[in-house]
């Protein structure tokens, strides 16, 4: 049963990384860190849980002979606060956003703020994307490739 919640955890964190890494779509990518919380959380959880344990309440003047260790759990609380309040400023961004640019895919997104952003420091943006900056000369097939065009 130990594995199966661990292996569950671990697979969470999986989901959600890959999620934030192959996503093109801002909001799945909130989603995508809220699931990956999920797992960091329930590892945290289970570092602390001891199975046949109890809780670790006074009870008739004593501390039960096993218990659960209380301190990964008032981690995790104060971890989905703050999740919470992230995950709340992250759709409020997405909302501004979306009210910007008119969409939320990642590339458009990207291009237009990096347009803004050359505009407002007054950089040329008008430059090639398959030329490097410099003098540095091009690798031999992007030299091919940009002849045969």
């Amino acid at each position: 049963m130990e594995a199966l919640l661990y292996m569950g955890a671990v697979g969470l964190l999986v989901i959600g990384i890959a999620g934030l890494v192959l996503s093109r779509h801002l909001f799945r990518v909130v989603l995508a860190l809220v699931i990956a919380e999920a797992g960091a959380n329930l590892l945290l959880v289970l570092s602390g849980y001891r199975f046949g344990a109890e809780a670790p309440i006074w009870v008739n003047g004593s501390f039960p002979a096993q218990m659960v260790d209380p301190l990964p759990q008032a981690m995790v609380l104060t971890a989905i606060v703050i999740g919470v309040g992230i995950q709340a400023l992250a759709i409020s961004l997405l909302i501004r956003i979306r009210q910007q640019s008119g969409t939320l895919q990642r590339h458009p997104v990207t291009e237009q703020m990096e347009v803004a952003l050359d505009r407002t420091l007054g950089v040329d943006s008008e430059r090639s994307p398959h030329a490097p900056v410099g003098e540095r000369p091009l690798h031999p097939s992007v030299e091919e490739a940009t002849d045969a065009r």
